[in-house]
């Protein structure tokens, strides 16, 4: 972000104790796996750097304490002081402080001190946590913020709190399921061998066996062979069954599986039948490993039509009706 960028050529005359700005809450005990999933429900915060922290929509809990839209959430440990500005009500896992202004604050200036505590976690790693000097943390006096923070256009950032595609209002147990073969949906093909010593940095994504970031492990000078618009699914190595949508054409390891469709993909149904397929995860592990000829009999259950055919296009309407669907137009797969 440009912002970012300035705000680290930004010379600070006067710093303030980040407790004289903000009330800082210290919630008790969330369990994120004791939470029932609702996408259409409540965000729930962990400590992860992505996605403003948000791990997935949970079900109205009354025993939890559910913190204000326009707070700022800072994980204490594993991604310590990534702060994010929560555009929406959400729940908070244990470790994770909340921050709500002590005088009215704008997004814009919200945002600022959201980067000026990330410039603080040099200071902390896995064995130095922030929970005992949060309070503390300088950051800068509100006379110091430059004029250009709030001229900031962040309707990007914060336009994504309702931005579903349609208003679809039909949920998935109104549809019976099926099983259907993978064979039946896909052509499966298998990925090639690659040594690190023949990848030269280009412009061709490498998709390997990870488990994170969309599988992309590298980019490489090399010609793609594989096409965009197919999904790709690790059958080995990090993170057994992870399954990613792959937009544009690619190369990939011989620990990947690549899934041509029989029918018509789009994004939305892809990411569909990645979450069907994740759900297959705990069938899988080095020592029972997913290879083309295991997953070619392997099945997979999708809502179906009247005529037991998968209803492709409820599906589609499904995925477009969740919050952060008009991002999926905006994906391109890799994260470099």
């Amino acid at each position: 972000m440009l912002y970012f960028h300035l705000l680290t050529e930004l010379t600070v005359k006067k710093m303030i104790k980040l407790e004289d700005l903000f009330n800082i809450d210290y919630p008790r005990t969330l369990i994120f796996s004791e939470q029932e999933q609702d996408p259409k429900g409540i965000n729930f915060i962990s400590s992860r750097g992505t996605n403003n922290g948000i791990v997935a929509r949970v079900k109205n809990n009354s025993e939890a304490v559910l913190y204000p839209s326009g707070c700022i959430t800072v994980p204490l440990k594993g991604t310590v002081l990534h702060a994010f500005l929560q555009p929406e009500q959400c729940y908070v896992a244990h470790q994770i402080a909340v921050l709500t202004p002590k005088t009215e604050m704008s997004d814009q200036v919200k945002i600022f001190y959201c980067l000026a505590i990330r410039k603080n976690k040099y200071r902390y790693n896995y064995g130095r946590q922030a929970d005992r000097t949060l309070r503390q943390i300088l950051v800068p006096s509100p006379n110091e913020i430059p004029k250009w923070v709030y001229t900031l256009d962040i309707s990007n950032y914060t336009d994504i709190k309702k931005a579903s595609i349609n208003n679809f209002s039909e949920d998935l147990n109104s549809r019976l399921w099926e099983w259907f073969s993978f064979s039946d949906l896909f052509e499966i093909k298998k990925g090639k061998r690659l040594t690190k010593a023949d990848m030269e940095p280009g412009q061709t994504p490498f998709i390997g066996a990870t488990d994170s970031n969309n599988g992309l492990t590298n980019m490489i000078n090399k010609k793609p062979i594989h096409p965009g618009n197919v999904i790709t699914v690790n059958y080995n190595g990090n993170g057994v069954a992870e399954a990613y949508y792959q937009p544009t054409p690619f190369w990939c390891s011989d620990d990947v599986n690549v899934l041509y469709p029989n029918f018509t993909l789009d994004a939305p149904i892809a990411m569909f039948i990645c979450t069907i397929i994740r759900k297959e995860k705990y069938r899988f592990n080095y020592g029972r490993k997913w290879h083309v000829e295991r997953m070619k009999s392997s099945k997979l259950k999708l809502p179906v039509s009247s005529i037991n055919e998968p209803d492709w296009e409820f599906i589609r309407n499904y995925i477009k009706s969740l919050p952060y669907s008009n991002q999926i137009y905006n994906f391109d797969g890799n994260t470099h």
